[in-house]
């Protein structure tokens, strides 16, 4: 039964507006109705007994009760006044109409109102007329009392109550028509703002679009949708914005490596190759493979943190902790000692930990394997954010490598024994910007390599 029900529903808003504004105007109307033509068929029943009361003082004007016994007298309009009165003395029946058995059903009733003497007024059912309505006229004397009954056919008057809920139900039938008409009409021009926005934020959402609604000259409500569909919007373009910058920098950085399978695998069909030579081949081969695995890593798990986090500066980070569990566990190498300078131990950055991490790993780890003792990583307040500077004692930055640092991809020297697909540091500074933030190179300090990560303060 419900199923049927929510399959009857309207499917549309504007359906079920609609649905509500009918049956809430129904049931008014139903109500109304009731109450109108309750009020009417009481207009109607006191009408007659007006009608039956005014009678029965017209005929009061012609029986006499001063005398010991009622008496009638007779009239020139004695016909008219007689029709449908009945003239009682106590119980007992003086006159009643020519057309009217003694012991009919309206003689009964109108002898029942008579032996209760007094002013009474009672609706009586027969065959014909089926409805009559009798009221009764007590007429007290010196020596003797009467009491008029007076009868009237209800058919005119239930015919008017029967004309009067006819035209109401006809009313209610077009009143209800022109409501849901209306409603649907009204509902459709104020839901057509929100299908054109919904057109436009589909429009626009699918070509990461700068257009938006905004609040001003807009209704409470719509201007409500519109921040709501905006914020929406700016997340959508957030998103493909870093979809188009994955997919730039993953061809951007798997081009060298492919490129070195690519010349090496031409290199190596050019000519018959020694087994050393083929060896030599698979091992820059596996090289170049393991050096795209590592790009397409790091730059998914960058994308899938950016998705996830779309904010300028999500929270903020107390500074020590981070910096104290990064060198705890990048500085166990023994020939290396990792040491945290930091003043201030409430110093807080306004980003959240985990990308505070994601930021000063990167330095610390480059950090950590081209020391050759030491790695001191110090942090500071800024008057308009916080500085980390990570420091060791290194070989430095080759000045001919200065330029190319923070490219993606690049590596001072490949045949140094180190690991690396040369992605931290660009990343570093990639994460660090997405914050407001900056990663550099000291090129003042000689004394090894200083990096410095500028971020906003917590």
């Amino acid at each position: 039964m419900n199923r049927l029900l929510r399959g009857l529903a309207p499917h549309t808003l504007r359906g079920r507006l609609s649905l509500v504004a009918l049956t809430t105007a129904a049931l008014l109307m139903t109500v109304l109705t009731v109450v109108f033509n309750t009020v009417m068929d009481r207009h109607l029943q006191h009408q007659a007994d007006d009608e039956l009361l005014s009678r029965a003082a017209a005929v009061a004007t012609t029986v006499d009760t001063s005398g010991p016994r009622v008496r009638v007298l007779e009239t020139v309009n004695d016909s008219l006044l007689d029709a449908n009165v009945w003239i009682y003395t106590g119980t007992r029946l003086v006159e009643k109409p020519p057309t009217a058995a003694a012991d009919s059903t309206l003689t009964n009733a109108a002898g029942r109102l008579a032996a209760r003497a007094k002013p009474l007024c009672t609706t009586a059912e027969t065959e014909s007329p089926r409805f009559v309505r009798l009221c009764s006229r007590p007429l007290p004397g010196h020596r003797s009392t009467a009491t008029i009954v007076t009868a009237a056919d209800l058919a005119p008057y239930r015919n008017s109550a029967d004309t009067l809920l006819t035209g109401s139900l006809i009313l209610d039938a077009v009143m209800l028509a022109c409501t849901y008409a209306l409603t649907r009409l009204a509902v459709g021009r104020a839901l057509r703002p929100v299908r054109t926005m919904t057109d436009q934020a589909t429009q626009w959402s699918a070509v990461g679009s700068d257009e938006r609604f905004g609040a001003e000259d807009q209704p409470a409500e719509l201007a409500r949708l519109g921040t709501s569909l905006d914020a929406l919007l700016d997340r959508i373009r957030t998103v493909l914005r870093h979809e188009r910058q994955l997919t730039g920098e993953l061809s951007h950085e798997l081009r060298t490596p492919l490129t070195r399978i690519v010349m090496e695998l031409d290199w190596w069909r050019t000519r018959p190759r020694s087994a050393a030579e083929t060896r030599a081949t698979h091992e820059v081969i596996a090289e170049a493979t393991q050096s795209m695995r590592t790009i397409c890593d790091t730059l998914l798990n960058d994308a899938r943190e950016g998705a996830r986090n779309t904010s300028t500066a999500p929270g903020a980070a107390a500074v020590v902790p981070v910096l104290c569990r990064l060198a705890e566990n990048l500085g166990a190498r023994e020939q290396v000692k990792t040491v945290v300078d930091v003043t201030d131990p409430e110093l807080e950055a306004g980003v959240a930990p985990a990308l505070l991490e994601r930021i000063v790993s990167p330095l610390l780890t480059n950090a950590v394997r081209y020391a050759r003792s030491t790695v001191t990583v110090s942090a500071r307040r800024l008057p308009a954010g916080v500085r980390i500077a990570v420091t060791d004692d290194g070989p430095g930055v080759p000045e001919t490598f200065v330029d190319d640092l923070f490219q993606p991809g690049r590596r001072a020297d490949h045949d140094d024994g180190h690991d690396g697909a040369g992605l931290g540091l660009p990343l570093a500074r990639r994460l660090a910007r997405a914050v407001g933030g900056e990663v550099s190179h000291d090129p003042g300090h000689t004394a090894g390599a200083r990096f410095l990560a500028d971020l906003p303060a917590g």
